[in-house]
């Protein structure tokens, strides 16, 4: 049978609800950051961002944190096909602080939760034989029912000829040997969970674990003895963590130090938050294992991305993509604090990016001047229309993929919410609209904390009317506001587009925009998208494009503005956009709805025409991109370039 999946994790899986101040009691606590969690869960996240084919087998409650569980998974890459609804229990949950380098507080909410009713039926043979490697936690070897499912997966990958590997991941309270109050303790000596652990020990090709979690399989508090004990039941490579003097690897006879193991390089790096490192760790291990490297290799790729783990916020969103480990392996550490390493934090976030937006058909409706000015405008009445628009949008999206919308929060707030899960892309507006200098919406507030109310799916756009010659004191005092709100926009977990427009204030060249967008690189702004003027010459987009690529290799890409073209214009703006394969689609507004909003306003069209006008021509609009990017790439083929 073909192997395609390299790795099938199985157990736990829950909500992670990190507390978001550091250096107080958990009691203390004021508000909560929302991740993935369990074991399972985050090694099958972990390895397919290091581009591994993984999935996990596990049970989730039927409701909205089981359900974010499976989306978050689907995101990371993650196949969730081995995950069953449970209608019958709630995700697990657990609560999570960091006081300090020492101590990590934290609660389970675990009583009769989904994941721990996986049983056997819950294991299908295909499914485990279609994978390279079955990988199990030790949480689950705690309860019959769940120990049964672990078992049976493990046989049937030894049948399929695919590896097996153990993270040993012991928590006493788990195993009933603490109390609740003890999730922070990660040892409690009990010769019943040694006993059981041993029992089955012998399934396992690869057992990782702490060298106390290495004391509780082997029933000795004694490394050495400890290790022992394990090779006496089980022939596997023992890979044992050492915290901040790195790991070591045993294939065979367990010597008389741990110094005699094979090692890799360890990362000088500070301790921000041990939670969840040793699932990056066994992340890293596995991609070195099941690319057959050496061990050497596979512990520094461990040992790097638990660096990385330790050193930032959270479990699953601390670790590494592929272009990122490369990335730190061949450049090395240049400050301890990896979160605060402004150059590997903007591959960190470009490179874990989620959602395919290689296509980008965008109605933007986020104009609130211009409705302000329209014949028979009031504030209710705009509201509505904005709503017809995003009628007209998921109209022609019809459930597909690369449509988006530009809506804005102050007339439109109505709009943007019911756009939120609908799959559209989402751009949010926060420039009050004409400013020179750049002021935004009083809503984010002096210091931008209004972008903590966001949805996370929301792009923060902004446009600034900007140009080369601008004098110093404005270019600073405009420049100063993007850069502040861009850090706000990533400290918020938000994507940043840049919108300039520099027609608007001075002539322009084929090399006016190049240089607004180098300066902006020169300041620290990375936008994730940047939206354009159509520029009528190869040399100015070419230009553009050069500027981006060279100081952002993992940007999202250029979407085109329509400016209120007439829809002939825009076709032949559109012809020569779609030939850079970076500019991925247009944002268009005025072309679409302005003639409609001014006969809506006054009264003199209904909403179903109007729904139904503004539907017509954003799918001409679409098909008219579609049209030009395909003529682009057939073009490329021909002259045998890559489209």
């Amino acid at each position: 049978m073909t192997k395609d999946l390299d790795v099938i994790t199985i157990g736990r899986s829950g909500v992670d609800l990190y507390g978001a101040q550091v250096g107080g009691r958990l009691e203390d606590m004021g508000s909560f950051e929302k991740y993935i969690g369990g074991s399972p869960t985050n090694i099958a996240a972990g390895t397919a961002r290091l581009g591994l084919k993984s999935a996990l087998i596990t049970r989730v409650g039927d409701e909205h944190m089981g359900r974010f569980i499976i989306e978050e998974l689907t995101k990371e890459g993650v196949v969730t096909k081995g995950i069953k609804t449970d209608p019958n229990r709630l995700t697990a949950l657990v609560i999570l602080g960091i006081r300090d380098e020492e101590q990590f507080p934290l609660i389970f909410y675990r009583e009769n939760c989904a994941d721990m009713a996986l049983c056997e039926d819950d294991i299908d043979e295909a499914f485990i034989a279609s994978s390279r490697s079955v990988v199990a936690t030790g949480t689950h070897l705690s309860h019959v029912n769940t120990e049964n499912a672990v078992i049976r997966a493990l046989k049937l990958a030894r049948k399929h000829g695919a590896r097996t590997a153990l993270d040993i991941d012991y928590r006493p309270n788990l195993w009933g040997v603490a109390g609740h109050g003890d999730g922070e303790s990660r040892f409690v000596e009990s010769a019943a969970v040694t006993a059981k652990l041993q029992s089955s020990l012998h399934y396992f090709d690869l057992i990782v674990g702490t060298e106390e979690e290495f004391h509780i399989a082997g029933g000795s508090t004694d490394t050495i003895a400890a290790l022992r004990a394990v090779r006496a039941v089980s022939n596997a490579t023992l890979v044992c963590k050492r915290g901040a003097d790195g790991a070591v690897a045993f294939e065979d006879t367990i010597p008389d130090s741990l110094d005699d193991g094979q090692t890799g390089p360890g990362f000088p790096i500070e301790v921000f938050n041990v939670l969840g490192a040793g699932d990056g760790f066994f992340s890293g291990l596995l991609k070195g294992w099941l690319e057959d490297c050496d061990w050497p290799t596979a512990l520094k790729y461990a040992n790097a991305c638990g660096a990385f783990a330790v050193s930032r916020h959270g479990c699953t969103p601390a670790y590494p993509s592929a272009a990122e480990l490369a990335f730190f392996l061949k450049r090395g550490v240049k400050q301890r604090d990896l979160r605060n390493d402004a150059e590997l934090e903007q591959i960190h976030w470009s490179t874990n990016r989620h959602g395919d937006w290689s296509t980008m058909r965008v109605f933007a409706f986020d104009h609130r001047m211009q409705l302000e000015e329209m014949e028979g405008y009031t504030l209710s009445k705009a509201g509505d229309f904005k709503k017809l628009c995003l009628s007209a949008a998921i109209q022609v999206q019809d459930g597909n993929a690369g449509y988006g919308v530009l809506c804005d929060n102050r007339i439109g707030r109505a709009a943007l919410h019911e756009a939120s899960g609908s799959g559209l892309w989402i751009g949010r507006p926060t420039e009050w609209p004409g400013s020179r200098p750049l002021t935004l919406e009083p809503e984010l507030g002096s210091d931008f904390g209004g972008l903590s109310q966001w949805a996370k799916e929301n792009v923060v756009k902004v446009l600034c009317f900007c140009h080369p010659d601008d004098e110093a004191e404005i270019q600073a005092k405009q420049e100063d506001t993007v850069k502040r709100l861009f850090a706000a926009s990533r400290r918020n977990r938000l994507e940043f587009l840049l919108e300039i427009i520099p027609s608007k204030v001075g002539p322009v060249d084929d090399d006016t925009n190049a240089t607004l967008i180098r300066r902006f690189y020169e300041i620290g702004v990375y936008p994730d998208w940047w939206k354009l003027e159509p520029m009528k010459t190869d040399a100015g987009w070419q230009n553009a494009i050069n500027a981006i690529e060279e100081n952002d290799p993992y940007t999202r890409g250029i979407v085109v503005l329509g400016l209120d073209a007439p829809k002939e214009e825009l076709r032949a703006s559109f012809e020569v956009a779609a030939s850079y394969p970076l500019v991925r689609g247009f944002a268009v507004g005025r072309t679409i709805f302005g003639d409609v909003a001014r006969a809506w306003m006054q009264g003199d069209m209904t909403d179903k025409a109007a729904i139904q006008q503004m539907a017509d021509r954003y799918s001409r609009l679409c098909e008219i991109w579609d049209g030009a990017r395909d003529a682009a790439r057939l073009n490329a083929i021909g002259q045998g370039k890559t489209a």
